[in-house]
């Protein structure tokens, strides 16, 4: 366990050292965008699709979502979910915010549509918005958001967007609201806490059990960097009993196959 871990701090805190905007911005290939539309544009939608994709690893392994776990494991769906963010980003390795000033976006300026991208997903966190009408077809809305919080198995891993719904429709991940079948919030086996310590640790704790438990390096490397329903199935392939923590936020069976895969 002290091997991956620290491993796996030493390649998280290079990638974040290496790629930061200031960094990137002074070997930037090409011009300077200014503070122009132009600047603006690259820097919302080339966060927005850069988050997509953070967003979706955050979902596909395990120790990505062991940070991103603090957000889905509220019960109910309101403003206050949104409030509910990850302590542990540091723990991650992220496609680089960074790249952005390769392409001559001013550091100041990607952290400024990172502001924005946030505040918009604030307002999505809600059942008291029905539909958006048109804007469905391109824009995140709380009936899109509503799914990637469901934890029923037609809508688990989907909708991984910030502001632009596009990406999901182009790489995949799109699921409807089905109005014949609610969305159950929370985590497929939900861990029935408020306490904010085991909230945020008990993915964590039990990677460290399934480490620990492990006879071979394949296994211990798979329980950290493969997805949770990894974990899951290989659980129940061995007969073990889970850990405690390792099925609240582990995919149900159905699955296991997809899992596999990632």
């Amino acid at each position: 366990m002290a091997a991956i871990a620290g491993a796996g701090a030493s390649i998280c805190g290079t990638l974040a050292a290496q790629t930061t905007g200031r960094r990137l911005f002074a070997r930037r290939p090409g011009p300077d965008l200014g503070t122009g539309p132009l600047a603006w544009a690259v820097a919302m939608v080339g966060w927005d699709f850069i988050y997509y994709w953070n967003h979706r690893f955050m979902h596909s392994s395990r120790y990505m979502w062991a940070i991103h776990v603090v957000h889905h494991s509220s019960e109910r769906y309101n403003l206050s979910t949104a409030l509910r963010q990850p302590v542990a980003d540091a723990l991650g390795t992220f496609v680089p915010y960074g790249l952005l000033a390769l392409a001559g976006v001013r550091p100041e300026i990607i952290q400024q549509a990172r502001a924005l991208n946030l505040v918009y997903q604030f307002w999505i966190h809600t059942d008291a918005i029905d539909r958006i009408g048109p804007f469905e077809r391109w824009l995140n809305s709380p009936s899109h958001h509503r799914v990637h919080h469901g934890s029923n198995l037609r809508y688990i891993d989907r909708n991984h967007g910030g502001i632009l719904i596009i990406w999901d429709r182009l790489f995949g991940t799109f699921a409807e609201e089905d109005p014949d079948e609610p969305v159950v919030y929370g985590l497929t086996t939900n861990i029935d806490t408020y306490n904010p310590m085991r909230i945020a640790t008990h993915e964590y704790a039990a990677m460290i059990d399934d480490v620990a438990h492990s006879d071979d390096w394949g296994d211990r490397l798979s329980y950290v960097v493969r997805g949770p329903g990894w974990a899951y199935a290989r659980h129940r392939a061995s007969d073990d009993q889970e850990p405690t923590g390792s099925a609240a936020t582990a995919n149900p069976p159905e699955l296991a196959a997809a899992a596999n895969a990632l």
